[in-house]
């Protein structure tokens, strides 16, 4: 990867803050986009070569990510990315599903067949992204059309709150993409929910959402298939469990 530049190195050490936010902004796309890969060393002087900056920033940049649980910090055995914490993930999964469920119901009333349009345009880049297994566009073009959805909502603060909770559930659903009929799923899915969105029908739209999202929650009781360096079990309580039954019982009664 490319130093940090633009005004220079000289530069970008003597402005030791605005150097930590180009790293961290960095480092925390590479831990999401599993470029950097759960339990991956984090290396001080490795980093101090990349970016072109001094320890200061490095090390600014370093706190900051292990605050939103992206790195561990071991002080006599060094700096790790982190692994998938199984419990945040549940509750991460939970929440978005909350919240999407309900930006798909306001979207429905406040949207246009214009704004669906675009809806429309996105799923089919998405089929494209698919069938060329192209799978960060995939992932992109993913994101894309739930954002778009809270944006139809009239509530673009709603996917503000979304984006801070959906980390950890970003670094899995990349876990999971190479999975054998994982794109034309997804492709499905978002296809049932703009069918709902269209026809008007806002008990199915809510319910195509919270399908699309709330089966995640099935899976992760079935992450065998995947590498389990990847994950730390921090859920010994059983609370993941009682989460995902609670769900799946709210959902039916509301559909």
């Amino acid at each position: 990867m490319a130093r940090i530049a633009g005004t220079g190195d000289a530069a970008l050490r003597a402005v030791a803050p605005r150097a930590a936010t180009l790293v961290y902004r960095a480092l925390h796309a590479d831990i999401v986009s599993l470029c950097l890969k759960p339990g991956e060393p984090l290396h001080d002087r490795e980093l101090e070569t990349r970016f072109g900056v001094s320890r200061t920033p490095i090390r600014e940049a370093i706190l900051r990510l292990a605050d939103e649980k992206l790195v561990d910090i071991f002080p006599q055995s060094g700096t790790f990315v982190s692994r998938i914490p199984v419990r945040v993930l549940f509750e991460a999964i939970l929440i978005r599903k909350a919240l999407e469920e309900t930006t798909v119901r306001l979207a429905l009333e406040a949207g246009t067949r214009e704004r669906f349009d675009v809806l429309e345009a996105n799923l089919g880049a998405l089929e494209a992204a698919a069938r060329a297994q192209n799978r960060p566009l995939f992932h992109e073009l993913d994101t894309a059309f739930h954002e778009e959805i809270s944006h139809i909502a009239g509530f673009p603060g709603i996917w503000d709150a979304i984006q801070q909770v959906k980390v950890q559930i970003d670094r899995y659903r990349l876990l999971t993409l190479p999975e054998e009929g994982r794109l034309s799923r997804v492709v499905e899915e978002h296809a049932a929910v703009l069918a709902a969105l269209r026809q008007g029908d806002a008990d199915a739209a809510v319910g195509a959402m919270g399908h699309h999202l709330g089966q995640m929650l099935g899976e992760l009781k079935d992450r065998g298939r995947l590498d389990p360096d990847h994950f730390i079990d921090d859920d010994a309580d059983g609370a993941a469990d009682r989460l995902t039954v609670a769900s799946t019982r709210t959902s039916s009664h509301a559909h």
